[in-house]
């Protein structure tokens, strides 16, 4: 029998070996995790119902700090980072707590108001991924997201600070008076010209409303209520990783 030469047990391993990693990248997407706000922020992370959670469901990212998390190639769920927690005792945040009662939110959503970065991976039957920032359970930090390694992929952002234009009638406002956080429509007056229900449950009979309209001038990227999907939603070719950054 003729001997393989080195030359080509050199070629045949390097073929297992891009094969490999290549198989392996098929198989989860890095969600990266940066705080460029000016105070720590606590993230939390969800799952959509019926699928195991991430490996952590809320970390502590001081300012300038980094974090990562693998996800299935198929994962569906939402980011949001908690602010002004307390870490003495029972876990609480004054915006967007999960309430656990620790840092891991364990399954449960954010509270709102909250900025959520929303994701759903190989979304269509395995080619695109899709992604949002979403105000429509309110604002309490500026988001971005940012696709790493698809081609053709959009970065977004909500940069602004809502809250520093925030109606009155929905801010939400911490214990020295300051606006934290920014309600929705929807969660503040709960009527179903907001909420896009009832009467108004279709794309035509729910259009913008000033308050919607108010957070889409300040995030034009963002969806600001249910009916937002035109200007909102985003496609990526699955397969690349994304950064979340929080104050970008």
């Amino acid at each position: 029998m003729k001997s393989h030469t080195p030359l080509a047990i050199i070629a045949f391993t390097l073929v297992i070996f891009l094969y490999a990693c290549t198989h392996v990248g098929a198989q989860s997407v890095t969600f990266s995790f940066t705080n460029k706000c000016p105070y720590t922020v606590w993230p939390g992370t969800l799952t959509a119902a019926g699928r195991p959670q991430l490996s952590s469901t809320g970390f502590t990212l001081a300012t300038g700090a980094s974090f990562s998390l693998s996800a299935p190639a198929t994962w569906s769920g939402r980011f949001w980072a908690r602010t002004q927690c307390s870490t003495s005792g029972k876990f609480v945040c004054a915006t967007a707590d999960c309430a656990s009662g620790v840092i891991q939110c364990n399954g449960a959503g954010a509270i709102p108001p909250a900025s959520l970065a929303e994701f759903t991976l190989r979304g269509n039957g395995g080619g695109q991924d899709f992604y949002d920032i979403s105000l429509v359970d309110g604002f309490n930090i500026p988001i971005s997201i940012t696709p790493q390694g698809g081609s053709g992929c959009q970065s977004i952002s909500c940069a602004a600070n809502v809250n520093a234009g925030c109606d009155p009638k929905l801010a939400v406002r911490g214990a020295d008076g300051t606006v934290i956080a920014c309600k929705s429509a929807c969660l503040a007056f709960k009527q179903p010209q907001y909420c896009c229900t009832g009467a108004y449950s279709t794309a035509k009979t729910c259009p913008p409303t000033q308050y919607s309209m108010s957070f889409k001038q300040k995030c034009p990227q963002a969806y600001t209520y249910a009916y937002d999907d035109t200007s909102s939603t985003f496609t990526c070719p699955s397969g690349g990783n994304y950064l979340i950054t929080f104050c970008p």
